[in-house]
């Protein structure tokens, strides 16, 4: 059941209507009523199908204006990689230290990046981290021998967007405070990121609908055409 703040929200919005890109998201600030800064996502949904190989689609994007959330790094490497991490800002490194740790049920990181040669040794809890979308994967970019940069596009606001069982993507773009000019920008980013990520594959209409909500808000049609 809705709660009364949601339904209050709600009749801002026309269901049946197709927004502008910054209407959408002025309508989707206007409903943020909450008394913390709630977060804005963009949901798309794409005519691919996931369970096929050839029409996967999933990257990552450094967004222009961040994603106003503090990141927690967690750089699991030794020796000079592990110096470097540590010099990036990363907020835990280690190796075999990290990987107990987790294995005790530590998970207070919302990235976990590695190094290649350690991949024999993260296959210990892949069945921890996999569940919890932290599993590294050199396609997101968090297996790699350049820590450095890895980890200052994860601070700098990178995101990774991945389709879900429906063939939805789902990826934060913001913060309220940030504003309909900052959120635009971020939205359009993403927005260019997943057309060029379209697979060869994939047949028919690529893009079949895009919404914007905020945490406690209602979804907002995007007219994506117009973009």
């Amino acid at each position: 059941m809705k709660g009364k703040r949601y339904l209050e929200s709600a009749k801002l919005v026309n269901r049946t209507n197709l927004y502008a890109p910054a209407e959408a998201l002025d309508l989707c600030l206007k409903t943020a009523s909450a008394k913390f800064d709630e977060t804005v996502e963009l949901h798309v949904k794409l005519g691919v199908d996931g369970r096929n190989a050839d029409q996967q689609v999933r990257g990552t994007v450094v967004l222009p204006n961040g994603t106003g959330k503090s990141v927690k790094v967690l750089v699991i490497t030794k020796g000079d990689h592990a110096d470097a991490a540590t010099k990036a800002g990363a907020d835990y490194v280690g190796a075999e230290d990290m990987i107990a740790k987790i294995q005790q049920g530590w998970l207070d990181f919302d990235v976990c990046i590695t190094t290649p040669d350690m991949m024999p040794v993260i296959g210990r809890i892949a069945k921890i981290l996999g569940p919890k979308g932290l599993m590294p994967n050199p396609k997101s970019g968090t297996v790699t021998t350049d820590v450095t940069k890895a980890i200052n596009d994860v601070k700098a606001g990178k995101v990774e967007y991945r389709l879900d069982k429906s063939n939805i993507i789902h990826v934060m773009i913001g913060k309220k405070s940030f504003g309909v000019e900052k959120l635009l920008e971020n939205f359009n980013t993403l927005m260019d990121a997943l057309v060029k990520a379209k697979p060869q594959a994939a047949k028919g209409q690529y893009i079949k609908s895009v919404a914007v909500s905020s945490t406690m808000g209602p979804g907002i049609k995007v007219d994506y055409k117009i973009m």
